[in-house]
């Protein structure tokens, strides 16, 4: 069956005007031309699809089924083709993204509000998913781009990837522990106690590895969780050290607690990454701009860092040697 598209909407047309002639005046084509496109469409399908007079047209049984039918495809081929065309203007259309959600409760969400006051028609939508999942979605191209916390450098034969900002590690902890007397703590100094830090999920926990195997944290009790104030709290209560990515863009570990960022210098990537060779639609890059460039834009949240003027009354701290589990 050899059917155009073209004579599926002149036959509409003819359907919804009732008139070979209005119908010509529509498409700027001669009534036999319409007349023509109709007659083949018939012959296609097999059917016939109006019953002509002299004064009227009137569809058939099977014209008016075939003209219900095909006139919904038509409407949501224009709007498929609509849609698809703003998508290409950079400015309107949907824009979807991957992240953690560690990240989506600060960075991204700071990232999402620049564009929605850069690109106010452009929506942009967020999926929550753990880091491997936001990897998984990119590479399947099932979101335009994905945002993760990783090492430097990020090495993938399918992504692309671009880094937005570096976060230094810091020790997590309440104002009267002994690690906060000092401006700094070095990472072997933590071997005295236990240590409480993100999960895979976020991507921080790869990150740790090299500062753990140089310091010979590896064997240390650790907890690993899925969410900032999860390690917040777990600290507040004296269960341990906190290790969490500290500055502007991280959400704040909270005022009951100081950071102290821990020496030598380890920080945490936060990067954009997309499919490899394969070009994002202008909307997605346009979206990816506003992104890159929110970085470097003031930060909405509080500096964690600042935290180190709040004084808690805590009880003094001993070292613990409670095992928790095993890395």
């Amino acid at each position: 069956m050899n059917v155009s598209l073209q004579q599926l909407k002149v036959f509409v047309a003819v359907a919804r005007e009732r008139s070979f002639t209005r119908a010509a005046r529509e498409f700027d084509l001669t009534q036999s031309a319409v007349s023509r496109c109709v007659r083949e469409l018939e012959d296609a399908v097999e059917l016939k699809l109006f019953d002509r007079t002299t004064r009227q047209v009137e569809l058939t049984n099977a014209g008016a089924s075939l003209e219900r039918r095909i006139g919904r495809l038509l409407d949501e081929i224009e709007l498929t083709l609509l849609e698809e065309r703003a998508a290409y203007d950079g400015h309107t259309g949907v824009v979807v993204l991957a992240s953690n959600p560690v990240l989506s409760s600060s960075w991204v969400a700071q990232a999402l509000a620049r564009c929605a006051l850069a690109f106010p028609e452009l929506i942009v939508s967020v999926r929550d998913q753990s880091q491997s999942g936001v990897l998984a979605s990119v590479e399947q191209g099932e979101v335009d781009f994905g945002v993760i916390s990783s090492t430097e450098p990020f090495d993938s034969a399918l992504l692309h990837a671009q880094v937005i900002f570096t976060t230094p590690l810091h020790a997590v902890i309440p104002p009267t522990h002994p690690l906060a007397r000092h401006d700094s703590a070095a990472w072997c100094a933590l071997r005295e106690w236990p240590l409480i830090t993100l999960n895979a999920d976020t991507g921080v926990r790869a990150s740790l590895e090299p500062a753990f195997s140089a310091n010979e944290l590896k064997r240390r009790p650790l907890q690993e969780l899925g969410h900032v104030a999860a390690v917040s709290r777990m600290a507040e209560l004296g269960l341990g050290v906190g290790v969490l990515p500290v500055d502007s863009h991280w959400p704040s570990p909270g005022a009951s607690l100081v950071s102290r960022p821990l020496v030598p210098e380890m920080s945490v990537a936060t990067l954009l990454v997309q499919r490899r060779n394969r070009s994002l639609r202008p909307n997605a890059a346009a979206a990816w701009a506003q992104f890159a460039a929110s970085a470097s834009a003031p930060a909405h949240t509080a500096d964690a860092a600042s935290s180190a003027s709040q004084s808690v009354a805590r009880p003094a701290f001993a070292p613990r040697r409670t095992v928790l589990h095993e890395p």
